[in-house]
């Protein structure tokens, strides 16, 4: 008989440690081995596989002092921490189901009848109630499936970690380059004053026409409300950095203008491996929730067989406490019971393809992260490959443009030239000088843009902690 038992608790340990969740099979990433080339493009084929810190693209130590405080302050990134160690506390919560579960109570009692021969009862028990016997690994699948899950989540707070910090140094970007348009705004007001003021000269001498007036006078309007608009955009980066950092903003801080901001952000190399993709905090999201739905799938095959728990109570019991711990007052006793379903209609089977059809969206879920992210680099590639002699261009249309307003002005004022032609110019002058701006605002959102679409945070390529 004892040779029986040993030999059915050897069973029951064997059959314990079996899983019925099928093993996770990534699928190859279904883009190409490596990034696009041609004209668009840039090749740097020898380039090894980054890991970067934000610190070492975003160079300038402003830019960095307010990203250490916006990771510090923000609240959306609390959020994420707060959501990963919900996960992790799931996770240890599910993990303490494949263990049994001891208590311990104490009863007393006296009774006395009148007599002054009263009596007391003492009873002291202890024992394990409902264990689980995981023979088919449904409790060690789901303790897997929120283990899983939990770093899923943890790989999304670095995903919100990796969008923090580009948008604020977008945001840090976009300040300078509006601080340079409101420059670009005051000199071309101040220049078309000058021409309302020559301009009512002529008029009053007889020289030029009221319409000349008219039209000096809207070249200063429409200067002016952009002077007003910029500075309002101005205030509204404030605030949007404001928001990012969480809380408030150290002026000197902030760049004087787009010049200060561009030697700041570092380029980052093009041409490396596609597989780089795989360390996108948001790829890795997507592969941890695959393997938490494969897990699914074993919780799910676990309830089609039966459930068989244990029970155990062992204790003191006496009518009296000083005999509480003599030899005939412990007892202890054990029972088990196994159960399970003859018929459900189909639902416990149902539940298993419910499950597998959850895996599949799940895997189309990781290939897609993977082709939006290939898709976002390559995208952020073929501006970088051509946005230097885009840069080189608006350089030369403004340096024309302002060479061609001042051969104008002289043209209009030696009589040549019709005021028309010197507020054309001006015009000219004024759309170049903001499209210059906007192009080398465009190389440094480029630049952020790959940081980006990367995860080029440096601990979007680490492994997670387990949760325990």
């Amino acid at each position: 008989m004892k040779g029986v038992r040993t030999l059915l608790l050897a069973g029951a340990l064997i059959l314990a440690g079996c899983s019925l969740a099928p093993k996770t099979v990534l699928p190859a990433p279904p883009v190409p081995q490596s990034w696009p080339v041609g004209d668009a493009y840039l090749l740097q084929s020898e380039a090894a596989l980054p890991i970067l810190s934000y610190k070492s693209v975003f160079t300038d130590p402003r830019l960095q002092a307010l990203a250490d405080q916006a990771l510090a302050n923000n609240r959306d990134l609390r959020v994420a921490y707060a959501n990963v160690a919900a996960a992790r506390a799931q996770a240890r919560i599910t993990r303490a189901g494949q263990f049994p579960e001891i208590g311990v109570s104490a009863e007393a009692g006296y009774s006395d009848s009148g007599s002054g021969n009263g009596s007391g009862d003492f009873s002291l028990r202890g024992g394990v109630t409902a264990f689980e016997i995981d023979l088919f690994g449904r409790l060690a699948n789901a303790t897997e499936a929120d283990r899983n899950r939990a770093l899923a989540t943890e790989a999304a707070s670095r995903t919100v970690r990796v969008a923090l910090i580009a948008d604020l140094a977008e945001a840090w970007a976009t300040y300078g380059a509006d601080r340079d348009l409101l420059a670009i705004a005051r000199d071309t007001a101040a220049n078309a004053r000058e021409n309302v003021r020559l301009t009512r000269a002529r008029l009053d001498g007889g020289v030029a026409p009221r319409t000349d007036l008219r039209q000096a006078e809207q070249i200063l309007a429409t200067a002016e409300d952009a002077i007003a608009a910029q500075t309002s955009a101005l205030a509204q980066d404030e605030n949007l950095i404001r928001l990012l950092v969480g809380g408030d903003v150290d002026r000197t801080l902030l760049p004087a203008s787009l010049t200060e901001v561009t030697p700041a952000i570092a380029p980052l190399p093009a041409g490396v491996s596609s597989q780089i993709l795989l360390r996108r905090p948001d790829v890795i999201e997507a592969e941890y929730g695959l393997r938490a739905a494969n897990a699914d799938i074993g919780v799910a095959r676990a309830r089609l067989f039966p459930s068989i728990s244990l029970t155990g109570l062992l204790g003191f019991a006496s009518d009296a406490l000083g005999g509480l711990f003599d030899g005939g007052a412990f007892n202890w006793s054990a029972g088990g019971d196994a159960t399970a379903t003859i018929f459900d209609a189909g639902g416990r089977r149902a539940g298993v393809d419910v499950s597998k059809a959850q895996r599949d969206a799940a895997l189309a879920g990781y290939e897609g992260a993977i082709q939006t992210a290939f898709r976002e680099v390559a995208d952020a590639l073929a501006v970088q490959g051509t946005i230097a002699e885009r840069v080189r261009a608006a350089a030369a249309n403004s340096e024309a443009a302002a060479d061609t307003a001042t051969l104008t002005d002289a043209r209009y004022k030696g009589g040549v030239d019709s005021f028309l032609s010197s507020l054309d110019a001006q015009r000219s002058l004024y759309a170049a000088r903001r499209g210059e701006i906007g192009t080398q605002l465009l190389l440094v959102q480029t630049r952020i843009a790959l940081f980006r679409a990367l995860g080029g945070d440096s601990n979007a390529g680490t492994e997670a902690a387990t949760p325990r």
